[in-house]
């Protein structure tokens, strides 16, 4: 699998009346594709993608191909409420074009599983992406993953979100020996740590520039040059990721101050966001400006 460095996955943008603002969509996809990205994942949770109708959802996948033209993978995020659902999205997916999956599975036991996963594998896609997401444990049984990679053909990747990330890298990584696509999402926060641990990709929401510059500076040797400029990113994650709400409300903003999105409005239920949060974020956000005209130089 040769998909390496960020593939970001997007958030859904609103118009001020709650429709898809798809010009806004497209703006975002071509500004990431410029900026260097790997790829896209869409929908997600970061996409709000409970919250959206399948009109909708199928709009946004179909926006982001056509965007897209070809020129980086959209994996399709087929992640459902119940079996049957998981499988139709799955369907409806590659036939808009999706190159690959994203699917998250509840684990009730192993062999239920991997009943599960040869579902989908026996719809052909180009590569099965399993999403080992558990923020209160270590997720899937790293022995499970292994036998999975060896004996289901498209099951090509993995996106780790678990507690911690970082361990449960490099044991996929060494009982696969390197050879299952690894990547990271929630634990972006970790970036370096991702990096050093052998992680083929990470995939985060926003900062575009700022994630394929750290990435190719590491991936190009300069592992300090690196760290010392995802270390000013800190402040912001830590503000961003203290839950997936707050991240969602903070990436919008950005996008939208950025001039991608034409609001930065939610679809609620959310957690709340007040004057406080707000003027926190305008302070972060200026900070990410600032050096995303660094980056882009004189």
């Amino acid at each position: 699998m040769a998909l390496r460095g960020i593939v970001t996955v997007l958030n859904t943008p609103f118009t001020a009346e709650d429709a898809l603002d798809l010009p806004g969509l497209r703006r975002n996809v071509q500004g990431a594709i410029r900026a260097g990205v790997a790829g896209f994942l869409v929908p997600a949770m970061a996409s709000e993608v409970d919250r959206l109708s399948a009109a909708e959802r199928r709009s946004l996948v179909e926006t982001v191909i056509e965007e897209s033209r070809g020129r980086v993978p959209v994996i399709g995020g087929a992640s459902a409420g119940s079996d049957a659902e998981r499988l139709a999205r799955a369907r409806e997916l590659l036939e808009l074009g999706c190159p690959g999956l994203l699917v998250s599975i509840p684990l009730e036991n192993e062999a239920q599983y991997e009943r599960e996963v040869r579902t989908l594998d026996d719809l052909g896609p180009g590569f099965l992406m399993l999403q080992d997401w558990d923020f209160h444990g270590h997720g899937l049984p790293v022995p499970l993953i292994s036998r999975l990679f060896e004996n289901v053909a498209s099951f090509r990747c993995l996106k780790v979100e678990v507690v911690p990330a970082g361990v449960k890298y490099s044991e996929v990584l060494r009982a696969t020996g390197g050879r299952l696509h690894v990547s990271g999402g929630w634990a972006v926060a970790q970036m370096i740590e991702a990096l050093d641990r052998g992680v083929h990709a990470l995939m985060p929401t926003g900062l575009h520039e700022l994630y394929v510059k750290i990435d190719l500076l590491y991936r190009g040797g300069r592992r300090e040059e690196a760290r010392e400029m995802f270390e000013r990113l800190l402040p912001v994650l830590a503000f961003s990721n203290q839950h997936l709400d707050l991240s969602i409300r903070f990436f919008k903003r950005l996008l939208w101050r950025q001039g991608l999105y034409a609001t930065p409005r939610v679809r609620e239920p959310l957690l709340p966001f007040d004057a406080v949060h707000e003027r926190l974020a305008d302070e972060l956000i200026e900070r990410v400006l600032g050096m995303i005209r660094e980056v882009a130089g004189p």
